[in-house]
């Protein structure tokens, strides 16, 4: 099932958009269709649009606190054309890397419900059918490492979320996790900077022995 801007699979979703179109009426408030690389090898995993970010840009992670550390992360590690993303028209370009959410619509107090997850699960997996051979994903947060498992049909309980740890899934992927880079978690320091640019330098050093 191909990304659908149009989709209304979720019905509290869908009434919440449309709250938030009356209040923000310049914001995008619709789907947010997957970013960058369509033939791209390494496939990032987010939770669902930001209400001032994604959700008002209509990209991924352009627009919030996330997208700081993520876009200056990428542009690090040569994924990115610039190290900041400001807006949806800005030009910035992704190289062999695309970014997408589990959920594609912004969710009240950015928590999906479970029934929400499982409706968006059909667009993530063809998403990770479009991976090429050797293709990695990078899960932001343990959310997003359940969705992957349940798109490629593995157990929950198979293989944990956990920082920095790498698994094997079905049709020779890999998936490496990572905390997500949200606000609360850089503050706290549960994520780090240089933590996250471990995740980054693992998963490039992968996609260099895949080729």
């Amino acid at each position: 099932m191909s990304f659908d801007i149009d989709c209304r699979r979720c019905p509290r979703l869908s009434r919440f958009l449309g709250q938030v179109r009356q209040t923000h009426p310049e914001y995008h408030a619709r789907p947010v269709a997957p970013f960058g690389d369509p033939r791209a090898q390494l496939l990032i995993v987010g939770l669902a649009p930001g209400m001032h970010g994604a959700n008002a840009s209509g990209r991924p992670f352009t627009g919030d606190f996330a997208g700081i550390l993520l876009y200056d992360t990428l542009y690090r590690y040569g994924f990115s054309s610039a190290p900041e993303s400001i807006s949806g028209s800005d030009g910035l370009q992704l190289f062999n890397c695309r970014i997408t959410n589990a959920v594609k619509c912004l969710p009240p107090q950015n928590k999906p419900k479970g029934d929400e997850i499982n409706s968006c699960n059909p667009f993530l997996r063809e998403e990770l059918d479009s991976l090429p051979e050797g293709g990695l994903l990078m899960a932001l947060g343990a959310i997003a490492h359940n969705a992957v498992l349940k798109a490629v049909g593995v157990k929950l309980s198979a293989q944990r979320f956990g920082h920095e740890q790498v698994h094997l899934l079905p049709g020779g992927l890999r998936l490496i996790d990572s905390y997500h880079c949200s606000r609360y978690n850089t503050q706290t320091r549960r994520l780090t900077p240089e933590m996250f640019r471990s995740v980054f330098a693992s998963a490039r050093e992968m996609l260099r022995e895949s080729m």
